[in-house]
């Protein structure tokens, strides 16, 4: 993790000690592991629980929160603006370049009057007239939607409005998710401050990219943390070795697939998504676990899968 002489970036705005540590997203110190809001739309019916488990996020340490308008069709963003105050001082974290709708519940929305226009529309669902950070969703790397015919959007034109929108004041920092390296390198010089692939132990097709983003000091934040969450990505639950260094530390294997991204580089922040509380401190806790040399050798030396599912 990143080390300081200002003790007080080792709590958070409330006074809560900082699980995992911290690293610097959007400028600012945040916890290392934070919360992704999308699973809150299947609270729809009990908003009381929603807000309840964001407003418990808090109170465990958690300062970032990753959301979307496309999450729930803006739910997900109105319980987030209803639980989150502002002495909380939490960076929400907001996704563009897909819209609700299609057959997978959502459709590609790539063009820059689109990017722009979901810019507006998680200003306005989120109540706020500035977003801190905003990731740009690609089509380019790991399992999902792959553009067609108006939605092969070039790179550059998108990153020129989104700096538009930023000199605008309309958003902070600017995130890249599902990028190549490729289209990382030619980003970089927009001042790119995270990137979100499908990242895990058993998913680590994009490591190249994560050691770029290491070496430039970019925030590293995988989705599908633990694998799974939809068919044919392979879950890390299931292998043989994470399961053996649960038993032996007294953790669930989850907690050491979340463990093991902490321990891997220091600029890996988590937002691993839950609607449940329990699994939400049991999430949270997976930062006091230490991984020796022994157990991370081999959780190492487990092989990497090719994810090969399609998902929106």
């Amino acid at each position: 993790m990143t080390s300081s002489s200002d003790p007080s970036v080792e709590v958070t705005a409330t006074g809560v000690p900082r699980p995992g540590g911290w690293f610097r997203l959007a400028g600012r110190p945040v916890s290392r592991i934070g919360y992704g809001a999308m699973q809150l739309a299947r609270l729809r019916g009990d908003r009381r629980t929603a807000t309840s488990l964001l407003r418990r996020a808090v109170e465990l340490g958690v300062d970032h929160i990753d959301t979307a308008q496309f999450y729930g069709n803006g739910l997900v963003n109105e319980l987030i603006r209803e639980a989150i105050r502002p002495a909380d001082d939490v960076l929400v974290v907001s996704k563009i370049g897909a819209d609700p709708g299609g057959p997978a519940g959502i459709r590609l929305a790539q063009q820059p009057h689109q990017l722009r226009r979901s810019v507006e529309d998680n200003l306005t669902s989120l109540g706020v007239d500035h977003l801190a950070l905003v990731n740009l969703r690609r089509p380019d790397a790991g399992p999902g939607l792959r553009a067609e015919g108006d939605q092969v959007v070039d790179l550059d034109d998108q990153l020129a409005e989104m700096v538009a929108m930023r000199d605008e004041g309309k958003i902070g920092a600017i995130g890249l998710g599902s990028v190549t390296l490729d289209g990382l390198r030619r980003a970089i010089s927009a001042d790119i401050a995270c990137v979100q692939n499908l990242y895990s132990l058993v998913s680590r097709e994009d490591e190249a990219v994560l050691t770029l983003c290491a070496a430039e000091k970019i925030a590293w934040v995988p989705f599908f943390p633990l694998g799974g969450g939809f068919s044919g990505i392979p879950q890390v639950t299931d292998e043989p070795a994470v399961r053996a260094a649960a038993q032996s530390l007294g953790a669930t294997p989850a907690q050491i697939a979340l463990a093991w991204l902490l321990h891997h580089a220091p600029n890996v922040l988590l937002i691993a998504g839950t609607a449940d509380a329990g699994h939400l401190a049991a999430n949270i806790a997976a930062a006091t676990i230490t991984l020796d040399a022994a157990t991370l050798a081999t959780l190492d030396a487990v092989p990497t899968r090719s994810a090969a599912a399609s998902f929106g």
